[in-house]
């Protein structure tokens, strides 16, 4: 039997790993929170994703313009924690929110959110991960509603599944999720109520994580301190049990296969983001309903591990 060389045989599997990398494009508030800089972390840490670009996305807590603002931070979480002079690109999204459910709000994230989705069909699509406000997703709908036939939007938002509700990426752009829901976009959404139950960190649990655990590790721990101080105990003198929660991995962790979901009905949203039926049946979404998350953190703290032990890392 003709046995192929060994170099022909990693260059197959390489071509293999590479045809079954999910093609993905962030869009994020970072700047905002603290959960942000975790899910960039990991999503350019992982091998399973083809990070097409990264989007910045307002939010009322990051200075003014906060499309740049947020822009601005996310290039130093790129180039000077992970100390990629190499990467995805960067593009900067809206600054403020949508005027209306009919005028896009122009950008550049916009502009290259529908450029980047050429070549997808629906039967393969760009997947478009939104850990903030949806605003930039739903200015390409509006642009270019045939991008909803190229792309699959995975979304971190809503109180909860069943009542919808009052959440910071929700309330950062009320008509922007209007529009993304009455559109035919494939939409999946990772709720509160179950980031709560399953993506809570104690302070404890995420000082064993990740404290200490290189340079990168360092900083997002001491981003998690500083997080929890500020917001999560100001006036708890001696209880550090109330966790806080990495909300945005959720979607990352679908991608990754690491959630249960189920598909539903897709409602229409009102002026205050609770849910109605939609007018027009038929359409359904994804919700997801728990994350593994014993798996993805321990999945997570790998890449960690190994990024770190592999590239040179500023503060090393």
């Amino acid at each position: 039997m003709l046995r192929k060389p060994l170099f022909v045989l990693a260059l197959a599997l390489q071509a293999a790993t590479a045809q079954s990398r999910i093609p993905v494009v962030l869009s994020t508030d970072v700047g905002n929170e603290v959960d942000d800089q975790w899910a960039i972390v990991y999503l350019l840490l992982h091998p399973t994703f083809d990070v097409r670009g990264i989007l910045s996305a307002h939010a009322p807590s990051i200075s003014p313009p906060a499309g740049k603002v947020s822009l601005e931070i996310l290039r130093s979480v790129v180039e000077q924690r992970l100390g990629m002079a190499t990467h995805p690109p960067l593009f900067e999204g809206a600054s403020l929110p949508l005027a209306s459910r009919t005028q896009p709000r122009p950008s550049p994230a916009v502009d290259f959110l529908i450029q980047a989705s050429q070549g997808y069909t629906e039967t393969n699509r760009l997947q478009v991960l939104n850990i903030g406000a949806i605003t930039d997703v739903a200015s390409a709908i509006l642009k270019d509603p045939s991008i909803t036939r190229r792309i699959r939007v995975l979304n971190m938002g809503f109180n909860s599944a069943a009542q919808g509700g009052n959440e910071f990426n929700i309330a950062n752009d009320p008509l922007a999720m209007q529009v993304v829901l009455d559109s035919d976009v494939p939409l999946v959404t990772g709720p509160g109520d179950v980031c709560r139950r399953d993506l809570a960190l104690t302070l404890d649990q995420a000082r064993a994580m990740v404290a200490g655990r290189g340079p990168v590790g360092q900083w997002l721990w001491t981003e998690f301190l500083a997080w929890y101080y500020r917001h999560v105990k100001p006036l708890r003198k001696d209880d550090f049990s109330k966790p806080w929660m990495i909300w945005d991995n959720i979607v990352l962790a679908h991608l990754l296969g690491m959630t249960e979901s189920r598909e539903a009905d897709r409602p229409a949203m009102t002026e205050a983001m609770s849910f109605t039926p939609s007018t027009v049946p038929g359409r359904k979404m994804t919700w997801i309903t728990r994350v593994d998350s014993a798996r993805m953190w321990a999945d997570f703290v790998e890449r960690l591990d190994l990024y770190q032990s592999t590239h040179a890392v500023p503060g090393r």
